[in-house]
């Protein structure tokens, strides 16, 4: 054997080294891909039953109406509570080791929610009115420039970490830990869905925002503004006893449920949800463009040093 033949043999070795070794990682990039989506998919279905488990179980919701709004899933939030926050927690995990966020991206996200938990604090000293309250405009638009996955632990942890530093822990924490995670979730996909109305325009890589986007953002905080309030009523509504053309009775059927729960909703909670749709608008007005250019300049610098590490 020449030394030629040798050096192309050690040459298509490593070759084939190379290429097996980019199966495995690409293999393992999907084996963490399908994981990390089947967290985000369970902790989906895990919140849309807690929130209907009363109506799901009807006749145990039906005997305890009577104990009072107050006593609402008092045994059912420590654990849903936990649970959430476990699978938070694995799905920080499992992004660490993907390709999907990296070690800093996670740390912007502690960053962000430590902003928002500070401006929790001063809402809670200095209220605004109605339902007003700025930690939306973050949960937003964090979900909106890094994606639905952001987005969602962006949402979840911010309520939970805000509520540790505000004393708002209480049988509602799980469930407003859950709503606005679906708030930031929705948000990228309202990003997907702008890039695919866009076509070949892609509104991922560029660095500046339409007044269209703009527009567009503005509208989805004012509806997710009544959004939140209307899901969130759905956690005690069950258990609220007062007048019989708005409470929630056993064996009604959907639509005289939802008729009862839209005259509820209007007589109990649609100007306090007005307000906070109000603040919504207003801060994506003010503050939407600049805060997309900074966060999309951290986008931009922490997806290209992964890059480049790959």
């Amino acid at each position: 054997m020449t030394a030629h033949d040798f050096a192309s043999g050690a040459l298509r070795s490593r070759r084939t080294a190379g290429l097996g070794a980019g199966k495995l990682a690409l293999s393992g990039n999907t084996a963490q891909g399908l994981l990390s989506a089947g967290i985000y998919t369970l902790t989906a279905l895990i919140g849309v039953f807690i929130f209907l488990y009363p109506f799901l179980s009807g006749a145990v919701a039906q005997q305890q109406v009577d104990a009072g709004a107050q006593n609402a899933g008092s045994i059912s939030s420590p654990f849903a509570l936990a649970l959430i926050i476990a699978l938070c927690l694995a799905a920080l995990a499992i992004e660490t080791q993907g390709q999907v966020m990296s070690a800093k991206l996670i740390a912007l996200l502690g960053v962000l929610i430590a902003i928002n938990s500070v401006l929790r604090l001063a809402d809670t000293a200095f209220p605004g009115p109605g339902g007003f309250t700025p930690i939306f405009l973050l949960i937003i638009l964090s979900g909106y420039v890094f994606g639905a996955r952001f987005g969602f632990l962006m949402g979840a942890l911010s309520l939970l970490v805000s509520a540790l530093v505000t004393a708002g822990i209480g049988p509602w924490l799980p469930y407003q830990m859950f709503t606005a995670g679906w708030t930031g979730m929705s948000a990228g996909w309202l990003r997907n869905a702008q890039s695919w109305i866009a076509g070949s325009r892609s509104l991922r890589a560029q660095d500046t925002y339409s007044r269209r986007e703009l527009a567009g953002l503005i509208g989805f905080g004012a509806l997710w503004g009544f959004l939140y309030g209307a899901i969130m009523n759905l956690w005690f509504w069950p258990f609220q006893a007062g007048s019989p053309e708005q409470s929630w009775q056993a064996g009604l059927s959907a639509g005289d449920t939802v008729q009862r729960y839209l005259v509820f909703y209007g007589a109990t909670s649609l100007l306090w949800d007005l307000f906070r749709a109000a603040g919504n608008v207003i801060l994506l007005a003010l503050f939407g463009i600049p805060t997309l250019k900074a966060l999309q300049r951290f986008k931009r610098r922490f997806l290209f040093e992964t890059e480049r590490r790959m």
